[in-house]
């Protein structure tokens, strides 16, 4: 494709940028970022910046998508003066998306965003109950979730989401009803629930193996899990992908596009990127990131060039997660490939077992395997 032509929709990427800070590091966060205490900001964003415009022969993105760690942890100028260089560069993107902390984003920043464009907004909320946030690690409360994004529709955002956390130690279905509750209460357009996950290395993680907590048995996270989809598909906020749910017309865009595995390009220390073929991912070191960029350098740091069948193997265990599924001429379309040839062994199989389903056309897992979906995902994961 030559620097200057329009790529088709296939082609064009989204984009994502990482900003590695944060206010403090939650107990269960296992994605890179380091607290904000000591470090040179401003130097930074500037080589974030000096990243975007070595992508600037790319004459269109999909997405916007700015993550962290927090973007909101930057002071608002530069904050500002990132999303306005993005945004300037590419102005047509359909969904420009920042990630927010409830307390940090406040009425002068999400104006800020606001005016550069951006026109869809996630809050970390992680959860509606105050010690479920302190054993979280979180550092807003309840009301700074409550009144975050109020302030944000306040200001006209009308596609506003938010992350919830569920089977979190202590936590019972009651109280898991009632955190989704507080949450459609706000009328808001998009919700992710996770369940709890003790990654290796995180404080959650030690308190857990020094039997400082325990895990939620896991029949109740199960549970936790299927009253999120009834409670929120009766609510209008339809579940599309494993831990996504949204009310008609505003799934994320840009998540859709790494599920149906298109190209996306990743900027900023640990981002990684699926573009012109190949998968590479940054350094994971401020640091190093900031050093490399400032020597003219690129900041990747790992490479793999997927073979054919590993592009059909991503493109079928991505698509699966999603409630559409495949659909069995656009997969041929995309990779060459029969997917019910080539996965024969493992759609019979799960088949049988009432895991995996067709509907409309599309192939999809059944409802009874969305809670178990990774065991069911890895026997399409090799040919």
């Amino acid at each position: 494709m030559s620097p200057h032509s329009a790529p088709s929709d296939d082609e064009a990427p989204g984009l994502y940028l990482h900003v590695p800070f944060c206010a403090s590091k939650c107990g269960y966060c296992g994605f890179y970022s380091q607290p904000t205490a000591g470090r040179d900001m401003h130097r930074l964003v500037t080589a974030l910046l000096t990243e975007v415009r070595r992508h600037h022969a790319t004459p269109a993105v999909r997405t916007i998508y700015i993550g962290g760690g927090s973007p909101t942890s930057l002071p608002v100028d530069l904050l500002a003066r990132l999303v306005e260089t993005v945004a300037s560069a590419w102005p047509d993107a359909r969904e420009f998306t920042v990630e927010c902390n409830p307390g940090q984003a406040g009425v002068e920043m999400l104006s800020v965003l606001a005016r550069c464009g951006v026109n869809r907004l996630s809050f970390g909320v992680q959860s509606f109950h105050a010690g479920e946030l302190e054993l979280l690690g979180r550092r807003h409360s309840v009301d700074d979730a409550l009144r975050s994004v109020r302030q944000a529709q306040d200001l006209g955002f009308a596609n506003v989401g938010i992350d919830l956390i569920f089977a979190v130690p202590g936590s019972t279905l009651d109280s898991w009803q009632q955190c989704l509750e507080s949450a459609l209460s706000l009328g808001i357009q998009h919700i992710s629930a996770y369940s709890l996950s003790f990654e290796p290395g995180t404080p959650l993680y030690e308190a857990r193996r020094l039997g400082r907590i325990d895990s939620v048995e896991e029949d109740t996270d199960r549970a936790m899990y299927e009253l999120a989809i009834d409670l929120l598909a009766a609510a209008g906020l339809a579940q599309y992908e494993i831990s996504n749910f949204a009310r008609e017309g505003f799934e994320c865009r840009h998540n859709m596009g790494c599920w149906e595995n298109r190209p996306y390009i990743g900027i900023g220390p640990s981002a990684a990127s699926y573009w012109l073929g190949e998968r590479t991912a940054n350094v994971a070191d401020i640091d190093a990131y900031i050093r490399r960029i400032e020597a003219g350098l690129t900041a990747t740091e790992q490479r793999q060039q997927p073979n054919h069948d590993d592009c059909i193997c991503e493109t079928a265990v991505l698509n699966l997660r999603t409630r559409r599924g495949v659909d069995p001429a656009d997969f041929q379309r995309r990779t060459g490939a029969d997917f019910r040839k080539v996965f024969a062994a493992s759609l019979h199989r799960h088949e049988r077992d009432g895991l995996v389903e067709t509907q409309a056309g599309r192939i999809r897992l059944a409802r009874r395997a969305l809670a178990v979906a990774d065991s069911v995902l890895c026997d399409f994961s090799s040919l």
